[in-house]
């Protein structure tokens, strides 16, 4: 089971720091917020799964202390949405609309594949692939909302608000994921003593 994981994590990894860079470009071509907040999301999520690709053939104790180390990275697309805000107050431009759609569509297939690959996984080896596994799922939650936000720029309310509410969603999700993780680390680490 171990080396399926560890090929799945890898493969993840792979998938997601092809598609940060695609997210990226795009992000920065168009100003906004919620691909920038997904594309770091992108680098975390390539991070955890590297870190599990490494950990897995590590002590249960190592293993705790290293979810616990992930629950700190699932925080960081959160601090780049804050940079990200504050380029979008100070030049309060909305993002082009079908590149915004269109880029979330393509991020969605992306975490949707590695959710499905991380699926079988998600209760094996505790925190570890719990992090994989929510990180994926989320992106893909997130995903669906940068679509919308395309989409109601486009047709309803052209405006920064929708791009922007939907970055504060992420950023609040991977807030929930991070305590998730801490929370499954803190009882292997309790277990593990």
């Amino acid at each position: 089971m171990n080396a399926a994981l560890r090929r799945t994590v890898l493969i993840v990894a792979i998938l997601n720091l092809a598609y940060f860079g695609v997210e990226f470009v795009v992000a920065l071509r168009i100003g906004s917020v919620s691909l920038l907040a997904d594309s770091v999301d992108f680098v975390e999520d390539a991070s955890v799964n590297l870190l599990i690709f490494f950990a897995l053939a590590w002590a249960a104790s190592m293993r705790a202390r290293v979810g616990m180390v992930l629950a700190g990275i699932l925080l960081v697309p959160a601090l780049a949405l804050l940079w990200a805000l504050w380029g979008k107050f100070t030049t309060p431009v909305p993002p082009e609309p079908f590149a915004l759609s269109i880029t979330g569509t393509g991020a969605l297939a992306v975490n949707l594949f590695c959710a499905f690959l991380l699926a079988r996984f998600r209760a094996h080896s505790g925190s570890l692939t719990r992090a994989a596994f929510l990180s994926a799922r989320n992106d893909a939650i997130a995903n669906v909302a940068i679509i919308g936000a395309g989409l109601v720029t486009a047709y309803l309310w052209m405006s920064v608000w929708p791009d922007v509410i939907v970055g504060l969603a992420i950023a609040a999700m991977n807030i929930d994921a991070a305590k998730e993780v801490w929370e499954a680390a803190h009882e292997e680490h309790k277990a593990a003593a």
